[in-house]
């Protein structure tokens, strides 16, 4: 069962969308909030799986919640759910460590897929907007790195092999199906990697790779 928390200024929206999702049975909203605020205190309070959050909100808006939380809860996967498809606010939600980004006018199983593909460790942008952002990832994957800065000596070459995948956008269960591991297994190698990266996320994790050549532009 995946447990998702709504967090949505408006109530009819989170009405409708907790009737969309308790039609699945593997989602279950476990809590709401209807400010920025409130949802910092039901996150913290319940520990979802997966939390479905407007980026416009009072009190805390989407983004600066979304940095906090992916700081303190990481395991928690976020879902930018809005109405602006503006590309600098895609990439600072992704930036900040949202999972997902959609725009509310998301069908129905374009959410749901989202939802399942982000509690098993991927990432699901907006179609339209996945290539401003692999952009932004290439942008960044040529710029010199600090004196000192981390590189594929650092890793194993078992470390290198995941990395590659998840630069990807391979989800957890992917990469576990690839190398006939368990999804905890390969969540473990993750959590190793970020640290001896001194990285904190995904998109982290993916610019390293690019960075470090372990991907042509045909493997994007």
């Amino acid at each position: 069962m995946i447990r998702i928390v709504l967090a949505d200024d408006h109530t009819l929206m989170r009405e409708g969308l907790r009737h969309l999702l308790e039609l699945e049975p593997d989602l279950k909203v476990v809590g709401e909030a209807a400010d920025g605020q409130e949802a910092l205190r039901v996150i913290r309070q319940l520990s979802p799986d997966v939390v479905l959050l407007d980026i416009s909100m009072p009190q805390l808006d989407g983004l600066a919640l979304t940095r906090q939380l992916t700081e303190e809860q990481p395991q928690v996967a976020i879902i930018i759910l809005t109405m602006h498809r503006q590309h600098p606010q895609v990439l600072r939600a992704i930036k900040n460590g949202a999972r997902g980004y959609l725009l509310k006018s998301a069908s129905s199983q374009e959410l749901i897929r989202a939802i399942r593909t982000v509690h098993a460790g991927g990432a699901l942008i907006e179609p339209e907007l996945t290539g401003t952002v692999l952009a932004e990832l290439r942008r960044l994957s040529q710029l010199p790195g600090a004196p000192g800065a981390p590189t594929l000596n650092d890793l194993t070459e078992k470390e290198i092999e995941i990395i590659r995948y998840v630069a990807r956008g391979m989800s957890n269960r992917e990469i576990a199906t690839q190398l006939s591991y368990s999804e905890k297994t390969v969540k473990n190698y993750l959590s190793v990697i970020f640290q001896k990266l001194g990285i904190r996320d995904r998109t982290q994790a993916a610019i390293f790779g690019l960075r470090q050549g372990l991907l042509s532009d045909e493997g994007l």
